[in-house]
């Protein structure tokens, strides 16, 4: 269980920190310039598109924190099961849109977010503080 265990550790962390990274490049980069990189970004409202930072920066806290704090770490496996959530989101508004080349990384992520809640829920959970 200690190579799942690292794996999983190794996991979170990389799914923190591109979801955070995503919420800052998103916040902090003007719409113009965003909406050159990816179109949709100047085709929705901006209420949408900081909306879903919000998303990914939840997303990216929650598969983190509350393992690596041990304060109520079984939200790692509601964040994750959220990810999978905002991933399948991610993923329909694509298909929606012609843009199906768009998401094969959608899916590695879903696919990630789903060995995260797997993995801290039925195999190496996490105890809570005591």
């Amino acid at each position: 269980m200690k190579g799942l265990n690292v794996a999983l550790w190794v996991v979170q962390g990389l799914l923190a920190f591109t979801f955070v990274a995503t919420t800052i490049w998103k916040v902090a980069t003007p719409l113009p310039q965003l909406a050159a990189m990816i179109p949709w970004a100047g085709q929705v409202p901006p209420a949408m598109l900081y909306g879903t930072a919000v998303a990914d920066l939840l997303a990216g806290l929650g598969v983190l924190l509350p393992s690596l704090t041990r304060i109520k770490p079984g939200l790692t496996v509601l964040a994750a099961l959220g990810g999978i959530a905002l991933m399948g989101s991610a993923i329909a508004f694509h298909f929606s849109r012609g843009e199906a080349a768009n998401t094969p990384f959608n899916f590695v992520l879903a696919g990630l977010f789903a060995f995260v809640a797997w993995g801290r829920w039925a195999k190496v959970p996490i105890a809570p503080r005591a």
